[in-house]
């Protein structure tokens, strides 16, 4: 089985030839989506050596659609284009899918740490909203996770693409987790830590925490 990395972005060219340098050991293919960076990320991302597709602005889980669709690989590692995320980690998400013991991986920032979380009001509300979805996801399908909304996680490409995700924005992560275990398939986490963004600007303002609460809504009923 091939592995495709796949890097949303959009005007992440402070450090995506980082991001895919760094990603290139673990992968047969690194497939960047870009949503029409007004900065040179790329091109920059091309001159790193990765295949860069656009998505249809729509957002992250537009971006996150297109990729499913264009990866060549038949396991899909997705890796947030920020730094933010520990590429060496990789093949501990991917191994649990090559083995066919798991589905769909996710790096678990419960379990590895996080340097962005901070005790102020904004993510406080953060952290409650992420361990209230969590619980709920646990309860509703019997499951012992940490972790469901991290970008950071490996999927067969079979599965994401039967799955149905529909969701436009970062909500597609925890959209991902709860369409897989309502179709049965095998959900797991690997331990990864999340370190503070190496560049450019959050697209996830607080304020668009509504989403998330609407997305669970939606799924557990």
């Amino acid at each position: 089985m091939q592995v495709t990395v796949a890097i949303p972005t959009k005007n992440e060219g402070g450090g995506i030839e980082k991001v895919v340098n760094a990603v290139r050991p673990y992968a047969e293919e690194v497939l960047v989506v870009d949503g029409h960076s007004r900065d040179a990320t790329r091109d920059l991302a091309a001159k790193a050596g990765a295949r860069v597709v656009l998505d249809n602005r729509k957002g992250k889980g537009d971006g996150i659609r297109v990729a499913i669709r264009e990866a060549k690989g038949d396991v899909i590692v997705f890796i947030d284009a920020d730094g933010s995320h520990e590429a060496s980690d990789i093949p501990k998400l991917v191994k649990p899918v090559l083995e066919n013991r798991a589905d769909l991986v996710v790096g678990s920032r419960t379990l590895g740490g996080s340097d962005e979380f901070r005790m102020d009001f904004n993510n406080f509300l953060r952290q409650v909203g992420s361990d209230l979805a969590v619980m709920l996801v646990n309860y509703r399908w019997g499951v012992d996770l940490t972790d469901i909304q991290n970008g950071f996680r490996a999927i067969r490409k079979d599965v994401a693409s039967r799955i149905g995700l529909r969701a436009n924005d970062f909500d597609i992560e925890e959209e991902m987790v709860m369409k897989c275990l309502k179709h049965g398939f095998r959900v797991s986490e690997a331990a990864s830590h999340e370190y503070m963004r190496g560049w450019g600007v959050s697209k996830l303002p607080t304020s668009k925490g509504w989403k998330f609460l609407w997305r669970l809504f939606i799924e557990l009923l």
